[in-house]
């Protein structure tokens, strides 16, 4: 007797465990009809994508919108909601989204970044950018006349930073009482430039300069060597920006490339 209850319970045990990996595909039955758990992965590696941590609360927020998604779902298809010209032109959009998505991931994948072209593009940036940077100070006026007299006003012992803050037109540099802080002298328009590195440290400009904004007031405050971030500061600012001009360049050669008419 003991012995074939025994069997039974192993009988029991082992017709168990062969059911467990059915049910455990599925994350739940709505209305009878399975809901596998692959739907809620794919929601799952969504917010992972986005770079939010999946959390336990996370999970079973998932498990909900699966759920909810099936019974909207069903109940969209017992009204033929899917034999309607609105869902189906609404269905090649998004099959159109998804395959293009595919192939520029399919392009990314195939065509990586590579750390000399990361080691290139710094190179060209440290170039570009090395030397000196000029902490400058301005204050910008429509007239020339305006500017003489602001001149003529701080020779005099007016402070430059107090007639920045009152008359300067550029309203980033003026409230900070002319100040620019930090740049590489290229970044200005030339007359600015030219004007500027002629200058001594905290000299000022004898006369007005004339650019396209209008009439320009200089002071050199300081001059430093260039402090340019070092490249594993920046390294995934640049992989970022030329796998961007990578997969711009693939675009534009498809395009390219086919025949319209």
């Amino acid at each position: 007797m003991k012995k074939k209850l025994l069997s039974g319970l192993v009988a029991a045990a082992v017709l168990g465990s062969m059911a467990l990996p059915v049910s455990a595909q599925n994350i739940a039955i709505v209305n009878g009809k399975a809901v596998p758990k692959e739907r809620a992965e794919v929601l799952r590696q969504q917010v992972e994508r986005s770079g939010r941590p999946v959390t336990p609360e996370m999970e079973g927020q998932i498990k909900e919108e699966v759920i909810a998604r099936e019974i909207f779902l069903q109940e969209a298809q017992k009204r033929g909601l899917e034999a309607s010209p609105e869902y189906k032109a609404q269905m090649e959009l998004a099959r159109q989204t998804i395959l293009i998505r595919e192939l520029f991931a399919d392009f990314q994948k195939n065509n990586p970044v590579t750390d000399a072209e990361i080691q290139a593009e710094y190179d060209k940036f440290a170039a570009a950018n090395s030397g000196k940077e000029y902490k400058a100070s301005h204050i910008l006026v429509g007239k020339e006349a305006d500017a003489k007299a602001i001149i003529a006003s701080i020779k005099k012992g007016a402070k430059f930073e107090d007639i920045a803050k009152k008359q300067s037109k550029d309203p980033g540099s003026g409230a900070k009482g002319g100040d620019l802080d930090w740049a590489n002298p290229a970044s200005y328009v030339t007359e600015f430039t030219e004007a500027l590195i002629k200058l001594s440290k905290g000299k000022m400009t004898d006369t007005p300069v004339k650019s396209q904004f209008g009439w320009h007031v200089i002071r050199l405050d300081d001059t430093r060597q260039a402090q340019l971030p070092k490249l594993e500061e920046v390294k995934p600012q640049v992989a970022q920006q030329l796998q961007q001009q990578k997969l711009a360049k693939f675009q534009e050669d498809l395009r390219a490339k086919a025949k319209v008419e």
